[in-house]
């Protein structure tokens, strides 16, 4: 499992640096959170997720933060709403996400003040 997981970790990683766009879902385009990590899933496992934050947040099994393991999704709420940010984690209290318009792909911790207060919850996707 260790070695599937590097596999996503991988492909998070490529994507450092890549712009930011609204229903973005490839690397040539830039990423929205769902299509970074849509993206992610389907170039490691070749699967399929839901193509939106609150449809990631119904895939796979609810993680307490502190069971978090690299390759699990992390959620957040952004906008008042519940699960409407999504990243993956790497491990070491970091994930890497597509933050908003105007940013790029980048690595965060889940202990910055902004992130912490907002944290979701965690999922982990069978693969």
């Amino acid at each position: 499992a260790q070695v599937r997981r590097s596999e996503a970790l991988l492909q998070a990683l490529l994507a450092l640096g890549i712009d930011y766009r609204y229903g973005g879902q490839s690397p040539t385009t830039g990423f929205d959170c769902s299509g970074l990590v849509a993206h992610v899933f389907q170039q490691a496992y070749a699967l399929r997720l839901p193509r939106n934050t609150y449809g990631q947040s119904q895939v796979g099994a609810e993680i307490a933060q502190g069971e978090l393991e690299a390759g699990d999704l992390v959620f957040f709420n952004t906008l008042n709403r519940p699960f409407s940010h999504v990243g993956i984690y790497l491990g070491d209290g970091r994930f890497v996400h597509a933050p908003r318009t105007g940013a790029r792909v980048r690595v965060e911790r889940l202990d910055a003040a902004y992130w912490a207060k907002r944290f979701n919850g965690g999922r982990r996707v069978a693969t």
